[in-house]
């Protein structure tokens, strides 16, 4: 395959080594320079100019898994909640969307603790709370099934319009919704295209300090 603007060099007029050296020295140069954008950074491109846009992030760090046998989704004690680290991450999360320019237009959480704080910690919006994010690691298959048609609605009716829509969740209703498990703190971008989810790119999560 030749790269658009490459010069094509014919064996025939590689001589020895030297010549062979030059030849992978101007093959490098091309594939540097011709080298495309990353993912994140294509990503973020797509934040800035793309419609129908929502990030579906996991939560920040929470050390553990599930939650205490005494969970009560109105009693953050009762919860398993985010580390220092984990509130650190959170800020670098919303402050990763301030520094690339995203316009945030809605900021939508699960209504568990961890998922609601690290809403708020990201700081780039007020934060309404929803049952349909709420985690589905144990709940009964109705339920998930359930949380997933309304997420699924609610990732719908962002379609054709201008602004992103940032939501705070968990890893097992990402799962669900893409196929894809987050690790904490990670976003992956979705949206609606004619009626199917689709995919579009990652954000990364921020490094845990």
């Amino acid at each position: 395959m030749l790269l658009r603007g490459a010069r094509q060099v014919h064996p025939s007029k590689v001589r020895g080594v030297s010549g062979l050296i030059a030849l992978l020295v101007a093959v490098q140069a091309i594939c540097i320079s011709a080298a495309p954008a990353t993912a994140s950074e294509r990503v973020w491109e797509d934040l800035r100019e793309g419609a129908g846009m929502v990030i579906l992030y996991r939560h920040a760090l929470a050390p553990g898994g599930g939650d205490p046998s005494d969970f009560d989704v109105k009693d953050c004690s009762t919860q398993r909640n985010l580390s220092d680290a984990g509130r650190r991450q959170a800020r670098a999360m919303g402050a990763a969307l301030r520094q690339n320019k995203v316009n945030v237009r809605r900021v939508l959480s699960s209504p568990w603790c961890r998922s609601r704080e690290t809403a708020e910690l990201m700081n780039v919006g007020p934060v309404r709370t929803m049952m349909r994010f709420g985690s589905t690691f144990t709940a009964p298959s109705a339920v998930a099934q359930r949380r997933e048609s309304f997420a699924l609605k609610t990732i719908a009716r962002q379609s054709n319009r201008s602004g992103v829509i940032v939501v705070s969740s968990h890893q097992a209703n990402i799962v669900d919704l893409t196929g894809i498990a987050p690790t904490s703190g990670e976003g992956i971008v979705v949206r609606n295209e004619g009626g199917q989810l689709a995919v579009i790119g990652r954000v990364p999560a921020p490094a845990i300090r």
